[in-house]
Formats: C-alpha cells, structure tokens, sequence
C-alpha cells in the first residue's frame, strides 16, 4: 500500500508543478543527461522524460481504475444473477461467459485496435479492455453464489418475504464483496498490463502519456542504441514497481480477510 501510495500522490499532486504539455516536442534541447533541472533528462524529441513519465503513470492508473470499476460492477451483477437464479437464467448468462472466456483476448484486441488505429481514443481503448475483462470474475462471482445461496439463512430471508434484490444484497454480497476487492485491483493490473503491451507495439493511443506509450517512443528512438538509457529504464521500472504495489496490495488483502474470519 505504501508503494501505491507513492504512485498515487505522486500521479495527483506533481502535475501541478508544472505548466508545460509533456507531450509537446521541441520544448527543450534534445538528449540531455540528468541534472537539477531535468530530474531523467531529456529525450530525442525534446521532451522532459521526468514529467512524461509523472503523466503516464497518472493516465495509467485513471484508466486502470475506470476499467476496473466497470468491469468488478459488471461482473458481480452477472455473477451474482447467475448464481442466485440458476436454471435456465444461469445457463444462458454462463453460455454467453464462457464465450468470452474462451476467446483468444489478445489476438482480438490487437485485431480491434488495428483496425482503428490513428483513429482510437483512450475512451476507446477503455472500452475494449472492458468489453474482454468481466467473464472471469463473473464466473468466480457466480460460483460463491451458487454456494450461498443453498444455505440455511437465505432460505430464512426467502420464507420471510425478502424479495431476490433484497436477498443478493443483503446475505449474499457480504461474502463476495472482499473477492470483489481483490478482483479490483487483479482487474487494474489487467488493464495496465494490456494497454501498455498494444502501447508498446503501436496499436494504442501512442500519443496520450501512458508507461506504454512512453516505452514505444523509446523504442522506436532505439533509446537504447543511443545511450538515453533513462528513456526507457525509468518507465520499465515504474511499471514493475506499480505491478508489485498492486499484487502486493491484492495478496496482503486476501490473506488479512482470510485471517479475519477465521477469527471472527
């Protein structure tokens, strides 16, 4: 939590120290080394490679988040009204899931994202990371309702007249709701994960700052050949850094549930 603590405040409150567009080339002298002045130094194109990256790691985690949160809700309802109704509702829902399951995901979008390239947006990008990400979750959601909803005390609520809305939010989405969370963050590294592999090979919104598009323009600068090693070392280590903090953070989470109802 601490490590994405760091990212987080960081992502928020630096872009405020600074009035220059991290994507406007020519803004200062090309490749120069580390100084005060320029924390990472400068790129082939004249830009702060500092504020880039402060701007990538800000858009990636907002759509990380935003895919996220879209895809958690969509897949707890579907999991949730599968599981609870069963019969023919969960055998349509789980047919329809399973297709996307076993869709090959990243041939699609790379397919997908082809198609509109040079006309994609972010909203876009979003959209298809959401489109794909729900099916799993959905299935698990669906699998601990089924589970739940044969027990002792959601036969209670039914002979007492709570009706099935009732029932899913009240008895059933509390021993779902910290799979949900864990779910979440799985989910934001999904679609950091994803949009920075279509980033890296051009197929994403290469001109909005993102550790995916950072990583393409260094590439495709051979930043490496060239010695501006920070170009393209500093966002490789920031996404490493922000993956461990997520699955750190997913892991830490699950095991202090785990403890806390085995106490409880």
């Amino acid at each position: 939590m601490c490590i994405l603590a760091v990212f987080v405040l960081s992502s928020i409150i630096l872009p405020f120290f600074t009035e220059v567009d991290p994507t406007a080339q020519g803004t200062y002298f090309k490749n120069l080394r580390p100084s005060r002045e320029h924390l990472l130094g400068t790129n082939a194109l004249g830009q702060d490679i500092f504020w880039y990256l402060v701007f990538a790691v800000r858009n990636s985690l907002l759509l990380g988040v935003v895919v996220s949160l879209c895809t958690t809700v969509i897949s707890t309802l579907i999991g949730l009204t599968a599981g609870y109704n069963g019969g023919w509702v969960d055998r349509i829902i789980m047919l329809v899931t399973d297709c996307f399951i076993t869709i090959p995901v990243l041939p699609i979008l790379i397919t997908l994202s082809t198609l509109v390239r040079g006309r994609s947006s972010f909203l876009s990008i979003g959209a298809i990371l959401v489109a794909f990400g729900w099916a799993w979750n959905a299935r698990t959601v669906r699998s601990m309702a089924l589970s739940i909803r044969e027990r002792e005390f959601i036969n209670m609520a039914r002979f007492s007249g709570t009706g099935m809305f009732g029932i899913i939010s009240q008895e059933v989405f509390p021993y779902v709701y910290a799979y949900m969370v864990v779910g979440f963050i799985n989910s934001t590294l999904y679609a950091i994960n994803t949009e920075a592999a279509l980033a890296v090979i051009g197929l994403s919104k290469v001109t909005v700052p993102t550790l995916g598009s950072i990583i393409f323009w260094a590439l495709n600068y051979n930043a490496m050949l060239t010695g501006q090693y920070p170009w393209i070392v500093a966002p490789v280590a920031a996404t490493i850094l922000l993956f461990l903090g997520l699955f750190l953070t997913s892991t830490g989470y699950n095991e202090w549930f785990a403890a806390r109802r085995g106490h409880s």
